[in-house]
């Protein structure tokens, strides 16, 4: 039985993040075509930035900071709410979402070996292990995807895409860490930082010529207002708040859930078949996630 307010909590947010994104994974497939996707990433965080600033403004939240303050807290939104999102679409180009999905559960990976460099973060065997049976489980339930990979080099560079992305995210994560450690909140930082990621995404739009063109179909708009309000300022929110509690180690265990979440709705809306080595999987995903998020005995 869950009786403290502060685990209970903690449970939310990880359900949160995890349902929220992944069900985005839907949501994404709406932006991509007409508008590209840098300009659909300026649309999504300049739109969740505006409603968090008004919020912050309205709520009487600080958002006065130093210069030195507003540097890491633009850094968070160039690993964290644009540049890795970027590389995420265009690897897509290359590479299957089962995929892109194991790549970016290597997440968990890279904040265990980045928060011991960056943090001093105690590097937790469990968490290690954990990590493992997790990223196991995502390699069978796509397995095949996996097995259909071709030695190519559009595959190896969408394979490098893809680590290049997840590194970034994992940066964003320390970023993060560093950030409500020095005492700037978890909203005040996604408020600026998903300013400065849309500002990013503009300016290399601008460079690149870019067009700043609109998808005037419904399913673009919904999509886009649910990835700004709840794929961005929500899951944003819930998931960040949680690394700061818990460590980046453990909260980025969420990435492996995503996809599991995604073929979950993919089974009730798009007939989606789990076969026995899916299942075995999936069972692999849940025995990770209680190794890396039980409780110690300590």
């Amino acid at each position: 039985m869950i009786n403290s307010p502060l685990l209970t909590n903690s449970v939310s947010l990880y359900l949160s993040a995890v349902l929220i994104w992944g069900s985005t994974w839907f949501a994404i497939k709406f932006q991509l075509g007409v508008v590209a996707a840098e300009v659909s990433l300026v649309y999504r965080f300049g739109i969740a930035a505006i409603i968090l600033l008004l919020f912050c403004v309205i709520s009487g939240r600080r958002l006065k900071y130093s210069a030195r303050q507003h540097g890491f807290i633009a850094l968070q939104g160039l690993f964290l709410f644009s540049c890795n999102y970027l590389i995420f679409y265009w690897a897509t180009g290359f590479l299957t979402s089962g995929i892109v999905a194991l790549m970016f559960s290597t997440v968990i990976l890279m904040n265990i070996v980045n928060g011991a460099l960056f943090m001093r973060t105690r590097v937790r065997p469990r968490v290690i292990i954990g990590a493992g049976f997790g990223i196991a489980g995502i390699a069978a339930i796509f397995w095949s995807e996996v097995s259909g990979v071709e030695d190519t080099a559009d595959t190896w560079r969408g394979l490098w895409m893809c680590l290049l992305a997840t590194y970034f995210a994992s940066v964003g994560n320390i970023i993060s860490v560093r950030n409500q450690k020095n005492d700037i909140p978890v909203i005040q930082t996604n408020a600026w930082g998903m300013a400065y990621g849309a500002l990013i995404m503009m300016i290399y739009a601008l460079f690149s010529g870019v067009p700043f063109d609109y998808d005037p179909a419904l399913a673009y708009s919904l999509s886009l207002i649910y990835l700004a309000v709840f794929g961005s300022i929500l899951a944003f929110g819930s998931y960040l708040t949680l690394v700061g509690r818990i460590g980046a180690d453990k909260a980025a265990y969420a990435a492996v859930l995503f996809p599991v979440i995604a073929l979950a709705l993919s089974t009730l809306f798009e007939d989606y078949q789990w076969t026995l080595r899916a299942l075995f999987g999936f069972a692999l995903v849940l025995l990770g996630n209680y190794i890396v998020l039980r409780r110690s005995r300590k």
